[in-house]
C-alpha cells in the first residue's frame, strides 16, 4: 500500500487523515455529551471534560488543515462508475463535510469562554483574552465577548453540533454503505483495504 494516492486507491497518510478525523469528532462528542449527561457544572469533572473537548477541538483544527493541504496536492482517486448526478452529489457531500469539518473547530474556539489547557501541556488563550478579539471585535464592531458569543455558540452548538454534523456523518457513512453493499464498487475499499 502506497503512502500517497493513486487513481486507484487512498494512500495511508489520506487514510489516517480521514480515519484520524473520524475518530476525534466522535472524542468531541463523547467528552461534550459526558460533560453534560454525566457531570455537575462547575465540578472537576465537568472542567475536565470541557478542557478535553477543547483539546480534541484544537487537534481538529491541526488534522483539519493538513488534510485540506493534503487534498489539494495530491492525486484524488476516480469517481466509481454511475451517473453525473451521483457524483455531483457525492461531491458536493464531500464539500459540506470539509466546511463542517473546518467551521465547528472555529466557532468553537471563538466561542469558547475560557483558555484551552491542551491536554493539560500548555494554554492556548481564548478569543476573549486575544488582540484580534480587541482590534476586530471589541473596537472595530463595538461588542462585548457575551454579545458576540451568543450567535457563534449557536451555530457551533446548535445548528451544526445538535444536528448538522450529525446528519452529514451518517449520509456519508450510509453513502459508503450502500456503495460497498449494493452497488458492490470499490468505494469503501479506497479508504478501507484499498483491496
Amino acid at each position: 500500500m502506497s503512502l500517497t494516492n493513486t487513481r486507484d486507491n487512498y494512500g495511508r497518510i489520506a487514510r489516517w487523515l480521514h480515519w484520524t478525523t473520524a475518530a476525534l469528532f466522535l472524542a468531541a462528542y463523547c467528552s461534550v455529551y459526558f460533560r453534560q449527561w454525566f457531570t455537575e457544572k462547575q465540578t472537576p469533572e465537568n472542567l475536565t471534560a470541557l478542557q478535553i473537548h477543547l483539546s480534541v477541538g484544537v487537534t481538529i483544527a491541526v488534522i483539519v488543515v493538513l488534510r485540506v493541504l493534503w487534498r489539494l496536492g495530491t492525486t484524488q482517486p476516480a469517481d466509481e462508475p454511475g451517473t453525473p448526478l451521483a457524483h455531483r452529489a457525492a461531491h458536493l457531500g464531500h464539500m459540506a463535510l470539509y466546511a463542517v469539518m473546518i467551521v465547528a473547530p472555529i466557532t468553537g474556539y471563538l466561542g469558547t469562554g475560557v483558555d484551552t489547557d491542551f491536554f493539560f501541556l500548555f494554554d492556548i488563550p481564548k478569543f476573549e483574552s486575544t488582540a484580534l478579539f480587541q482590534t476586530v471585535v471589541a473596537n472595530g464592531m463595538g461588542l462585548d465577548f457575551k454579545t458576540f458569543e451568543k450567535p457563534i455558540d449557536f451555530i457551533h452548538k446548535d445548528v451544526l453540533g445538535a444536528w448538522l454534523i450529525w446528519l452529514l456523518i451518517a449520509g456519508h457513512a450510509a453513502a459508503a454503505l450502500y456503495h460497498h453493499f449494493v452497488r458492490r464498487d470499490r468505494t469503501l475499499l479506497k479508504m478501507t483495504t484499498g483491496g
